[in-house]
């Protein structure tokens, strides 16, 4: 069992000298995804994770979530080393929602949410059915996701966005302590990717969720998250708040091309745009 900590000191997740790289039968020695990273992601904050293609943020997310197994370095969880948990340990304080998720088999929605129940029975013994609690929290999180309407609908039949909220849907079903996200807005419209953001905004306010996202979107991520890494061929660029990270000299040492920073007329954030 994860021993979540009440200490402000144990942070949520912890990477030391992580180092990983994709093993390949053709090339010997391949190059590092991630290189010598080291970072502290404290409970109860929104860390948003940016940087280029191919700079490391989905591996390093599925490290986080034990996709992948750390070759190099460790990753504590709350004060454990991750490689030393069960997964279904993890899955009772993490939930993992992927860039992309293929659905072979046409589960409703409904029945796809109460999936994201399974890891508080696992480990249980025998056959066990979902109870009331269950059932609660499931439509508690389709009715958070705005997917309550379709729960009857199979998910080979809905829109990508529509797809896409159910999937974060069964996320929050798993009622977890950290919620890792790989572009949640992706295949969303504009009013949904607000939507999207309001409701993680409210989770980690209300329930002290702990959230870390990759985002392509620099604005989106300056607007609701609390702290930024930006990352670049596997290393950490900058670390901080908002302010800290998105500004034009560190952008453009990352990005490689000229932006304009200014900031948000409401919120006061930093606010990226390119150049006519």
């Amino acid at each position: 069992m994860i021993n979540q900590g009440h200490q402000p000191s144990v942070p949520a997740l912890f990477a030391e000298q992580v180092t990983y790289r994709y093993q390949s039968s053709f090339v010997k020695n391949s190059e590092a995804v991630l290189r010598e990273l080291n970072c502290t992601i404290q409970a109860g904050i929104i860390q948003g994770i940016l940087g280029p293609n191919g700079s490391g943020k989905s591996t390093f997310l599925k490290l986080l979530a034990r996709v992948f197994s750390v070759q190099e370095g460790a990753i504590k969880l709350f004060g454990q080393d991750i490689q030393h948990l069960s997964q279904a340990s993890i899955a009772r304080t993490v939930a993992f929602v992927p860039q992309e998720t293929q659905q072979i088999f046409p589960f409703t929605i409904g029945e796809m949410v109460l999936m994201g129940r399974f890891p508080h029975h696992a480990g249980l013994g025998g056959w066990h059915w979902e109870d009331l609690e269950d059932l609660v929290i499931a439509e508690r999180a389709m009715q958070d996701l705005d997917v309550a309407h379709l729960a009857d609908r199979l998910i080979t039949d809905v829109s990508g966005g529509e797809r896409q909220r159910a999937i974060i849907a069964r996320a929050l079903a798993q009622d977890p302590k950290i919620l890792l996200l790989d572009e949640p807005t992706a295949f969303l419209d504009l009013h949904h990717q607000l939507d999207i953001a309001r409701i993680l905004r409210r989770m980690n306010q209300d329930r002290g969720l702990t959230v870390v996202l990759v985002s392509h979107d620099l604005n989106l991520a300056s607007q609701y998250c609390d702290q930024l890494m930006l990352l670049d061929h596997g290393h950490i660029v900058k670390t901080g708040t908002p302010e800290d990270v998105i500004r034009p000299d560190v952008l453009e040492q990352v990005y490689g091309c000229e932006v304009l920073v200014d900031r948000h007329p409401q919120s006061g954030m930093p606010r990226v745009s390119l150049p006519i």
